[in-house]
């Protein structure tokens, strides 16, 4: 068995690959500070969870925006897996061409969503990743990743609207029946779902116009994006495990270069 591990901003998805079928996918808080024995004993008892013995899992790969992190997940795969796990980073094989202006910049998990999307999908695709950011990124017909746009997550957006209004409550990111809002919360929700499918459908559009391809395919990931690509047609596919399937498909390219 597999273990994929993408380590973002809020959370640390990780899944349990068995040949090219996901059995078991779980969710940690990233912003709790770890230890690498804490890691190792929570990983054991999310597979135990799902009669995963720890001796199945016979390689890691993981994908990682936050740094501060890494040692102690490292090590933690190292110490209770028994193996040393594959990060994803300069160097290793995806089957994306970067042609943009700094490679090096790109976030790991923009890499792999991009191998998913691209591998499963296929090109050229607008790839959409609702997480702590919102990110939009261009895959070539050829696969090479071309464009990026990055913009505030709805979480982000929530937290600025509660945090600096002192009369605006903590709220459900939620999409109410109707924009035409009632009374305080389902007024916040309002402008927070419906102003991102609106951000959606326009960055879309003109990602459209600008290569001048207009029947583009539109892959969504992310934590809140099915709030979002229920709401709008400009999103063809929503798939919540983009970002596992795409490790799983680097795991796959690095093995095959061995």
């Amino acid at each position: 068995m597999l273990l994929v591990v993408d380590i973002g901003n809020t959370n640390i998805t990780l899944g349990v690959f068995e040949n090219n079928q996901i059995v078991a996918t779980f969710r940690l808080t990233t912003k709790i500070q770890r230890t690498s024995d804490e890691f190792g004993m929570l990983i054991l008892n999310l597979l135990n969870c799902k009669d995963i013995s720890d001796k199945d899992i016979k390689d890691v790969i993981v994908s990682s925006v936050v740094p501060d992190i890494m040692y102690s997940f490292e090590n933690s795969v190292i110490k209770y897996l028994k193996c040393k796990p594959i990060i994803v980073g300069p160097g290793v094989k995806t089957g994306i061409k970067m042609v943009t202006g700094n490679a090096r910049e790109i976030g790991s998990d923009r890499i792999v969503d991009a191998v998913g999307a691209y591998e499963i999908y296929g090109g050229p695709v607008i790839v959409i990743d609702f997480g702590t950011a919102t990110t939009y990124d261009y895959i070539t017909s050829d696969g090479a990743f071309a464009a990026g746009i990055t913009a505030p997550g709805i979480s982000i957006c929530a937290k600025a609207l509660w945090q600096d209004a002192a009369k605006l409550p903590a709220i459900e990111i939620a999409k109410p029946d109707s924009i035409l809002a009632k009374d305080t919360i389902s007024s916040m929700q309002a402008g927070l779902v419906y102003g991102h499918i609106g951000q959606t459908e326009y960055i879309i559009r003109k990602i459209k116009e600008e290569t001048g391809i207009k029947n583009m395919q539109v892959v969504a990931t992310g934590g809140l994006g099915k709030i979002i690509s229920e709401g709008t047609a400009s999103i063809d596919v929503y798939d919540s495990t983009l970002t596992l399937k795409g490790l799983k498909l680097v795991y796959d390219k690095v093995k095959s270069k061995v």
